[in-house]
C-alpha cells in the first residue's frame, strides 16, 4: 500500500469511535490499529468528525513490550446514572501520555479490543523468539544520548537540627479521647531510642480524588524529542486530502517577554500543575529533520505576526452571579439581553450552583443542566448562538456561546479545573476555566470562588496564586499552556474581597450617600492589587453600582439575619491583554433569586484576523531564508551555569535556581531536557526545569528555573535515603549536542512521608535521627526478638498525631467550617518544621493550618491507617459492624491505635456540630479518602462503589456509642 512518503507495506485492521475523558469532559477519538510491515501501531485520532475516509493519526503508540491497554472501573467520585452500556479504558504506551477512553460496549468495540489482544500476543511471541544474528534496528533521526557520568552516592544529612523541646504533655481528658499522653507512651524523660521499622510501602499515591491537593505532584517527565521508530503518515485517498493544521500562532509562546510575573513565580505558591502533559503530536513533527523545520517555519510565522494581521473588534459579554443554590425563577433576560446589540461571544460563569452534599464531594449535579438551559433561553434574540463548552467544578460553572457564524473561526478549544478546598480535595473554592482561540488571537476565561470571610483577604490570595500556578491546559499538539500564556485572561466570579470596613451600619450609610468612592478606598481587592499581593497584572473598570453582596433572598434588603453580613463588592469582572475596551460594568438589581446580585460586563476587543495573502508572502520569506542558513550553519547555545546545589531541602518547601541559556549561534534553535537512556522522565519526581522546551531566535537569550520541591510522592524515598537530591539533567538541541546539568543537594528528613511504625519508635524529633537506614535494620532486628529492653518500648502512637489532635481538640471542637477550610501555606511549612524540630507544647497557626497539616500527615503515610493488604477486605465487612471492628484489631498495633484515637477525636467533635457545621457524612468522606486507599497495584481505580463502602465503614464507627 502507498503512503505519503512512499511505499510500504501497511493495513488498517480495526478502528472504533469513543471519547476520551479528560479534566471532567469528553473529547470524541477515532482509535486505530494499524499493521506496518508486521510492526502494530495504535493511532488516536483528535478529530474523528473532519475524517472522511482514512484516518490520519495525530497520536501514534507503538504496541510493543511497553504498551498496556487496561479495561477499568468507573473512576472514583463520580455517580453514573447512565443507562448507555459503555467501556472505559486505560491506554499506556512508549513516550506517550496516558489516556483514558470511554467506548459503546457493543460488538465493533469487542472487535477492537480482540484484534488489539491478537497484536500483543503476536508481539510478545516475536520477542520471546529472538532471531538468530538479526541485523541491528537503524538508528533514530539523532544521534543517540551520551551516557552522562556515574551518580555519586549521597545521603540526606541531618545538619543545622534543633533540639527538643522538653515539655510535659497534657491529657486528652474526654469521653471521646480515653487515653492520656502516658497511656500513649508519652513520658516526661522522652530517651534517645532511635529504632524504626522497614518501610511497609516506598510510594503514596492520590486516591478517589477528581482534584489534586493544594500542594500537587509534579507532572510526569515526558520526552521532548520523537519516538526512535515514528509512525508514517498513513495514505490519504485522494478525494480526502485534507491541509495539515498549521499551529496557531498565538500559542506560540514569546521566549522574549518576562514570564516572572506574579502568575508564575513572584507571587507564585509551591503547587505545581498534576495533569500530564499530552504532547504526542509535538514529539511526532519532530520525528524527522522536515518535521523539526516545519515546526521551526511555524514558529518563526508566529513572531512575523504583525506583517499578516488586521485587528477588527468583537463584542463580548461576561456575566457573574452567586446562585446560593437556588434554581432559575424568573427570565435572565434583564441580565444576559440588556443591551441592544447581540454579542459576538458570551461567557457566563456561576457559583454556588449547588450547595448539595452530593455537588461537595461529587462531581454530580443535577442543577448543572437547568442553568444551562436557563442561560440558553435568554441569549440575545438578535442572533443565533452555538454553545463551545461547559465546565463545572462543584457549585462552579461556566459556559461559552459563540454567534454561529463565528463557530468556524474557534480553534485549539480546552477547559480546565482547580480546587483550592482543603486538601484539594474539595472543589468548594477554586476555579474554571475555558481556553481557546478566536481567528489568531489566544483567549482564556477564568472563573472562580475564592474563600469567604472578611478578615480571610490572605487566603484569597493563597487561592488566586493557587490557581494560577496550577491551571494548566493540555492540547495534543501544544506543550503545557498556563492562564498567562494567553493575549486575553478575563477573571470573573465571586472574589469574596470584602471591605477593611467591620461597621455594618456606616457602610450602608456611606452607601445611602452614593460615597461609592470613598467605600471602594477600603476595598480588599483594590488593595491587594495596589500592593501587589494579588490581580496585580489586571485591570478593572470603575464601580459605578452599590455592593452585589449580600441581601435577603428574593428581595433587594440588606441581609437582616443574625450575621448581618457587611455590604461589599464580593462579584467582579477584570482583564489583562492588549486591545481590551471595557464598554460597560454594571450590576444588575432586578435578579433577585439568590443574596448576590448579578454583574455584567461588555467589552469591545481587538482581535487579530488573518489576511491569508500576507500570510503567505511572509511564509515563503521564511522558508527562503531558512534554506540559505541551513545550508551553512548549525545551532549552537551557550548556558551560565551547570552545576546547582540545594541547601537543607524540606518537605513542601519549594527552591528554585535559575540560569541563562542563549542562542551564540547563526539559525533559530529548538532545546529541549530529554529522558537518559532508560528513564522515562527528564528529571526525577523532585525537580522541575520551566520551561522545559523552547525556542530561541539567534542571539536570544531565555531564563529557565530548575525548581526542586518534594512532595507526598517522593518524600518517602528521601526520608528513608532510598533517594537524594542528585540528578543530572540532559538539556538536547535539535541537530546539535546533548549538555549535561547537575543537580546536587542535601535533604532534611521529615516526620511527614514516615511510617507510623517508625515513628512510634522514635522518641524524639525525626530530623534529630541522622540515619534512618541504618535504623530501620535495627528495627527489623528488633522484631524479631522476644522482649526486649524496656527503653525500647514503641509509643501507642506516634508523638506527632498526638500533638495534632491534642491542639485541635483543645483549641478547635467549637471552629466553624473546621476541616472545610484550607489553611494557609506559610503557617502550614511552620507546623511541619516543628514538628520535625521539636516535641512542641503548642502549634503555630490557626485552628484551620492545623487541621489541614493532620490531613496532610494521613496522606504522606507510605502505609495507610487501613493497610493494602486488609484493603478489600475493609470494604466486604463495611455492611457489618462486627466484622469492622474484627478487622481494625487485626491491623499492626501501630495502625490499630491511630485509628482508634482518630474516631474517638472525631466523635468528640461531631457533638460540636452546631457550631464547627460537621457533620458525619462529610468527616467520614474526607477522612475515608485517606484512611483507606487502595494499594497502588490496583490495576483500576477506586469506583464510586467501593468509595462508598470505604465511606459507610467510616459512619459505622463514628455513629456507634462510645467504647473504652
Amino acid at each position: 500500500m502507498e503512503s505519503s512518503l512512499g511505499i510500504c507495506n501497511e493495513e488498517c485492521l480495526a478502528t472504533v469511535r469513543g471519547q476520551e475523558l479528560r479534566s471532567g469532559q469528553r473529547e470524541p477519538r477515532l482509535l486505530t490499529l494499524i499493521e506496518r510491515s508486521g510492526e502494530f501501531i495504535l493511532g488516536v485520532l483528535a478529530n474523528p468528525d473532519a475524517v472522511v475516509s482514512r484516518p490520519v493519526a495525530q497520536l501514534s503508540i507503538p504496541v510493543n513490550h511497553k504498551f498496556q491497554i487496561i479495561r477499568e472501573a468507573e473512576e472514583a467520585l463520580l455517580i453514573d446514572f447512565s443507562d448507555d452500556p459503555s467501556v472505559k479504558i486505560r491506554i499506556k504506551g512508549e513516550k506517550a501520555p496516558e489516556l483514558v477512553l470511554e467506548l459503546q460496549d457493543d460488538e465493533r468495540t469487542q472487535t477492537f479490543l480482540i484484534q488489539v489482544k491478537s497484536a500483543q500476543e503476536q508481539v510478545a511471541t516475536r520477542l520471546s523468539k529472538p532471531k538468530a544474528m538479526e541485523p541491528l534496528t537503524p538508528a533514530a533521526y539523532r544521534a543517540p544520548v551520551p551516557i552522562p557520568p556515574q551518580r555519586a552516592t549521597k545521603t540526606a544529612s541531618g545538619e543545622n537540627q534543633a533540639k527538643p523541646l522538653k515539655a510535659p504533655m497534657s491529657n486528652l481528658n474526654s469521653t471521646a479521647a480515653n487515653h492520656n499522653a502516658t497511656e500513649y507512651g508519652f513520658s516526661d524523660s522522652l530517651k534517645n531510642t532511635i529504632k524504626a521499622e522497614e518501610k511497609k510501602n516506598q510510594q503514596n499515591r492520590i486516591v478517589a480524588s477528581r482534584e489534586p491537593p493544594p500542594i500537587p505532584t509534579l507532572p510526569p517527565r515526558k520526552a521532548s524529542f520523537p519516538p526512535s521508530t515514528p509512525l508514517p503518515p498513513a495514505p490519504i485517498p485522494k478525494e480526502a486530502v485534507a491541509p495539515f493544521q498549521a499551529r496557531g500562532s498565538s500559542a506560540v509562546p514569546n521566549t522574549k517577554q518576562d514570564y516572572r510575573s506574579e502568575f508564575d513565580y513572584m507571587d507564585r505558591p509551591t503547587s505545581w500543575p498534576e495533569s500530564p502533559t499530552t504532547n504526542s503530536m509535538r514529539q511526532s513533527m519532530f520525528s524527522s529533520e522536515a518535521g523539526q523545520r516545519e515546526y521551526l517555519i511555524k514558529h518563526r510565522l508566529g513572531k512575523k505576526e504583525k506583517e499578516y494581521v488586521d485587528i477588527q473588534p468583537f463584542s463580548f459579554f461576561i456575566g457573574t452571579w452567586n446562585v446560593n443554590g437556588q434554581s432559575p425563577d424568573s427570565s435572565l433576560e434583564p441580565w444576559l439581553c440588556c443591551d441592544p446589540n447581540p454579542p459576538d461571544i458570551y461567557a457566563v460563569g456561576f457559583q454556588e450552583l449547588d450547595l448539595s452534599t452530593e455537588a461537595f464531594f461529587y462531581m454530580d449535579s443535577s442543577k448543572e443542566q437547568v442553568w444551562v438551559e436557563a442561560v440558553e433561553r435568554n441569549l440575545h434574540k438578535k442572533a443565533d448562538y452555538k454553545k463551545i463548552r461547559t465546565i463545572r467544578l462543584v457549585g462552579m460553572m461556566l459556559v461559552v456561546f459563540v454567534k454561529k457564524k463565528h463557530k468556524k473561526y474557534i480553534k485549539e478549544l480546552a477547559a480546565e479545573h482547580v480546587g483550592t478546598g482543603i486538601m484539594g480535595k474539595m472543589g468548594n473554592k477554586g476555579g474554571v476555566a475555558v481556553r481557546f482561540v478566536f481567528h489568531n488571537t489566544s483567549f482564556c476565561i477564568v472563573n472562580c470562588h475564592l474563600a469567604a470571610h472578611a478578615e480571610d483577604f490572605e487566603r484569597r490570595n493563597q487561592d488566586y496564586r493557587d490557581i494560577c500556578a496550577r491551571m494548566t491546559f493540555h492540547l495534543l499538539d501544544y506543550p503545557p499552556l498556563s492562564i498567562v500564556k494567553h493575549d486575553v485572561v478575563i477573571w470573573l466570579g465571586d472574589l469574596n474581597y470584602r471591605l477593611f470596613l467591620y461597621d455594618a451600619a456606616e457602610v450602608k450609610h456611606l452607601i445611602a450617600e452614593n460615597a461609592l468612592k470613598k467605600l471602594q478606598e477600603f476595598d480588599q481587592l483594590n488593595i491587594q492589587r495596589q500592593t501587589k499581593r494579588a490581580f496585580s497584572d489586571f485591570m478593572e473598570g470603575d464601580i459605578n453600582f452599590i455592593p452585589t453582596y449580600k441581601y435577603d433572598t428574593k428581595t433587594d434588603r440588606w441581609d437582616s439575619s443574625g450575621k448581618c453580613r457587611i455590604p461589599a463588592w464580593c462579584d467582579r469582572i477584570l482583564w489583562r491583554g492588549g486591545n481590551v475596551q471595557q464598554l460597560k460594568y454594571r450590576s444588575h438589581m432586578e435578579m433577585k433569586t439568590s443574596d448576590h446580585k448579578p454583574v455584567s460586563s461588555l467589552f469591545k476587543i481587538g482581535v487579530k484576523v488573518v489576511d491569508e495573502q500576507r500570510q503567505k508572502r511572509v511564509f515563503e520569506d521564511i522558508v527562503r531564508a531558512m534554506d540559505r542558513m541551513e545550508n551553512d550553519c548549525l545551532p549552537s547555545v551557550s548556558l551560565s551555569r551547570i552545576d546547582f546545589t540545594f541547601k537543607d531541602v524540606k518537605f513542601r518547601q519549594l527552591q528554585k535556581e535559575r540560569f541563562l541559556i542563549k542562542n551564540d549561534g547563526q539559525v533559530p534553535c529548538h532545546f529541549a531536557f530529554i529522558p537518559k537512556p532508560n528513564d522515562p522522565n527528564y528529571c526525577k519526581p523532585w525537580l522541575r526545569a520551566e520551561p522545559n522546551e523552547g525556542f530561541l531566535e539567534p542571539s536570544e537569550t531565555l531564563e529557565i528555573y530548575l525548581e526542586v520541591y518534594v512532595s507526598k510522592d517522593s518524600v518517602t524515598l528521601l526520608n528513608s535515603g532510598q533517594d537524594t537530591i542528585y540528578d543530572i539533567l540532559v538539556l538536547h538541541l535539535d541537530r546539535g549536542k546533548d549538555y549535561f546539568i547537575t543537580i546536587s543537594g542535601n535533604y532534611l528528613s521529615s516526620c511527614f512521608g514516615t511510617s507510623l511504625e517508625t515513628l512510634c519508635r522514635i522518641k524524639k524529633p525525626v530530623r534529630e535521627v541522622t540515619n534512618l537506614i541504618d535504623l530501620e535494620k535495627s528495627v527489623m532486628n528488633l522484631l524479631l526478638v522476644d522482649g526486649g529492653n524496656p527503653e525500647d518500648k514503641p509509643l501507642k502512637i506516634p508523638k506527632e498525631v498526638w500533638i495534632l489532635v491534642n491542639h485541635l481538640f483543645t483549641k478547635s471542637c467549637d471552629q466553624e467550617d473546621l476541616f472545610q477550610t484550607p489553611g494557609l501555606q506559610e503557617e502550614l511549612q511552620s507546623i511541619i518544621d516543628c514538628l520535625d524540630t521539636s516535641i512542641p507544647e503548642s502549634l503555630p497557626g490557626c485552628n484551620h493550618s492545623v487541621a489541614e497539616a493532620l490531613l496532610i500527615f494521613l496522606e504522606a503515610l507510605p502505609e495507610p491507617v487501613v493497610c493494602y493488604e486488609l484493603y478489600q477486605r475493609c470494604l466486604d465487612s463495611a455492611h457489618d459492624s462486627r466484622l469492622c471492628k474484627q478487622l481494625i484489631s487485626q491491623l499492626p498495633r501501630a495502625h490499630r491505635n491511630v485509628f482508634r484515637y482518630l474516631m474517638s477525636f472525631l466523635k468528640e467533635l461531631l457533638k460540636h456540630s452546631n457550631n464547627n457545621n460537621l457533620t458525619a457524612n462529610l468527616i467520614a468522606t474526607l477522612f475515608a479518602s485517606l484512611l483507606i486507599r487502595p494499594p497502588p497495584s490496583m490495576t483500576s481505580r477506586q469506583t464510586g462503589h467501593e468509595r462508598q463502602k470505604a465511606i459507610n465503614f467510616i459512619l459505622g464507627f463514628l455513629m456507634s456509642a462510645d467504647e473504652d
